[in-house]
């Protein structure tokens, strides 16, 4: 079924039939849980709120987890004059309301699977080759760069190569994350990371949880500013403080 994008909300929608609102998978402890997808043309439009709300993030003491959403795994749209035109619209409007960049060269060519899967797979790629406790803004920054490369550059994430600089730029040995890239537990961990989101119940990208004592709360369905989301936060009782809440 072809995902739809609310241009009022600025969120990629799933299927009904998708999500399923289970509850969270992982611990309990208090965190700001993002859930996106690289080749999401919203995330890539959200992109500096994200940032920012994973900076606040680590300066507050909450945890900020990512977790892959699989927008389009496996494709499924024809790359036909239609949905072409529905990327070039949906792109030139989300570039006029956030002020994110946008190339549109990728429409040019004469075939293109638009299968977000290894786009997905390689963030989780990346993840597990970071050191364990890391400051997960390292996740989110070589995110972004493959947004970067995807919607400004053009580029095919489906390509191993795809990824040699963006390694090289993060600190992973691209040949080390060629080989994981490849691996079928990295394909088990990705479809563990779009089991999570369904699980939670997201039914569109971006979409930002907070999860702590009372259980997952929606932050955001949809593009939000940074200053929207930490709002929300405070709204619900949030104290920033040592990561605790009300």
């Amino acid at each position: 079924m072809t995902t739809q994008c609310d241009p009022q909300t600025g969120a990629c929608l799933l299927p009904d039939a998708e999500t399923q609102g289970t509850g969270p998978a992982g611990d309990r402890q208090v965190q700001v849980i993002y859930v996106g997808d690289p080749m999401c043309s919203w995330c890539w439009g959200m992109s500096p709120e994200v940032d920012a709300l994973a900076a606040h993030c680590v300066d507050q003491g909450l945890g900020f987890r990512m977790v892959m959403g699989g927008l389009r795994a496996g494709g499924g749209d024809a790359w036909n004059e239609a949905f072409r035109g529905f990327l070039r619209q949906e792109w030139t409007h989300i570039a006029a309301q956030t002020g994110q960049p946008f190339g549109f060269g990728l429409l040019e060519l004469p075939a293109f699977s638009y299968d977000t899967e290894p786009a997905c797979r390689a963030v989780v790629t990346a993840r597990e080759m970071l050191a364990p406790g890391q400051d997960a803004r390292r996740e989110l920054a070589f995110f972004a760069a493959v947004q970067r490369k995807f919607y400004v550059e053009g580029e095919d994430p489906k390509e191993a190569a795809f990824y040699r600089d963006i390694c090289t730029a993060n600190g992973i040995d691209p040949a080390e994350f060629e080989r994981r890239f490849s691996s079928a537990d990295i394909a088990a961990a990705t479809q563990a990371d779009f089991r999570a989101a369904r699980n939670m119940g997201v039914r569109g990208f971006p979409s930002v949880m907070l999860q702590n004592a009372a259980g997952l709360q929606e932050l955001s369905v949809g593009y939000a500013s940074f200053a929207t989301l930490t709002a929300r936060m405070e709204k619900i009782g949030l104290r920033t403080s040592g990561g605790q809440t009300a």
